[in-house]
């Protein structure tokens, strides 16, 4: 294991709960789930494995892959879940095939805390069905979707537009509702929201964007200017007027039935 972050080390921690031997390499001052085994290199970390996961941020991706690449024994399954560009994982992939070994791209597509080892994933690559095998018996429920290393960090990347997006909205809101006094009635009414939100509204929204987008521009001038007033650089609800700008000549994108 490679990454003991709080997504590495709670995965590592269900991999030994499962009875498996569990070796991990992070050079960060972290500490070590219970049943782990320390390494202090990375090439004993990876001694005698069938699969290594690399569970990094994508900044670290490159460097996890190489550190020991010469170490991980031949035919070994090598599962990145940084969810790095496309275009690095099939660099990765690359290597790992000109070194023998299985290269799968791992996405995980929901919080690690409260899952570890049962997050929901999706996998791609020359190496995402042996990926399946290894996990199925632990309940790991991971779907592989075959094709190129990528295509599973590529669902989830496009999934991170809207629901980072999302986070960094509330946010922005929650900060210029801190400075108007109403944090308490906009968290109530947002979370409503949510918890009453379905597909329908989802379409109501994009498809109302394109009916109604001059209405809804000087909708979000006039928040992008409360938001100045009240002292929070509106920098969300900025690109949503930009956006709101190019819908009259790039219109919205025509969503899929059902």
């Amino acid at each position: 294991m490679f990454g003991l972050g709080e997504a590495g080390s709670l995965f590592a921690a269900d991999l030994a709960a499962e009875g498996h031997r569990v070796t991990a390499f992070d050079p960060a001052d972290v500490p070590t789930p219970v049943g782990v085994e320390r390494s202090d290199d990375p090439r004993d970390a990876v001694a005698g494995t069938d699969l290594v996961i690399a569970l990094t941020s994508a900044a670290d991706a490159r460097t996890a892959l190489t550190q020991a690449l010469a170490d991980i024994p031949d035919g070994a399954l090598y599962a990145d879940l940084s969810t790095s560009g496309a275009d690095l994982e099939a660099e990765l992939a690359r290597r790992a095939a000109e070194r023998g070994l299985l290269f799968t791209d791992v996405a995980l597509m929901a919080v690690v805390p409260g899952k570890g080892l049962r997050t929901p994933a999706l996998a791609s690559g020359p190496g995402a069905d042996r990926y399946v095998e290894l996990m199925a018996p632990m309940g790991a429920p991971v779907e592989s979707i075959g094709g190129r290393a990528g295509d599973a960090s590529t669902r989830k990347l496009l999934r991170s537009v809207m629901m980072k997006g999302l986070a960094a909205l509330v946010i922005e809101a929650m900060r210029a509702a801190d400075q108007a006094g109403q944090a308490e009635w906009l968290w109530g009414n947002l979370t409503s929201q949510i918890e009453a939100a379905d597909g329908a509204l989802l379409r109501r929204l994009v498809e109302g964007t394109g009916l109604h987008s001059e209405r809804r521009l000087h909708e979000m001038e006039a928040s992008r200017d409360l938001l100045r007033s009240l002292g929070v650089d509106p920098v969300m609800t900025r690109s949503t007027v930009e956006s709101l700008r190019r819908v009259p000549t790039e219109g919205v994108p025509e969503l899929p039935e059902g």
